[in-house]
């Protein structure tokens, strides 16, 4: 009888084996990037578009009856709102999105409306530049909800203000 096949036996080592180098590593999320996302110049473009947009509105309302009402002080209002939203995302201030997405919101929701009245009233030309109006705050609105945006201007993200290392107690300040 042939003698049973002999078996090779492998060490088996305690700790984990190197991962290969293409091999991804699952675990934590990678950590946020130390600069300014690549998003956040376009968020900003679009938050000035969403500021000249709520100003041409405001034109547009000003146009048939030429006086300072609320509707243009209004528009104006947010467009304000909107170049200060775009301003805080760009510097990373905390909450900028927050204020950028407030800023994006009314104007979309408000040529939804008008889109929505042109349609019941049977304006299809009409219909079709209010919906391309909705370019400028749909994009402020993405681009303001992502994730990198969100992460960039984050309260928690703050960088320590620049001041003296080793200024504690029996540091050289009193000196």
């Amino acid at each position: 009888m042939p003698p049973p096949p002999r078996r090779t036996t492998t060490r088996r080592s305690p700790r984990a084996a190197a991962a290969p180098p293409g091999a991804v590593r699952r675990g934590a999320p990678p950590a946020p990037p130390a600069g300014r996302p690549p998003a956040a110049p376009f968020a900003f473009v679009f938050g000035l578009l969403v500021a000249a947009e709520d100003l041409y509105l405001g034109w547009l309302l000003l146009e048939p009856d030429p006086g300072w009402h609320w509707y243009v002080f209004a528009s104006a209002g947010l467009a304000l709102l909107a170049v200060v939203g775009a301003v805080l995302v760009l510097r990373g201030r905390a909450r900028g999105w927050l204020v950028l997405a407030v800023a994006a919101v009314l104007p979309a929701l408000l040529l939804l409306g008008v889109a929505g009245l042109f349609a019941a009233l049977g304006d299809g030309g009409s219909v079709g530049w209010a919906l391309l109006l909705l370019a400028g705050p749909v994009g402020a609105l993405v681009l303001a909800l992502g994730r990198p945006i969100r992460q960039w201007t984050h309260p928690a993200r703050r960088t320590p203000p620049p001041g003296r290392a080793g200024t504690g107690r029996g540091g050289a300040a009193g000196r």
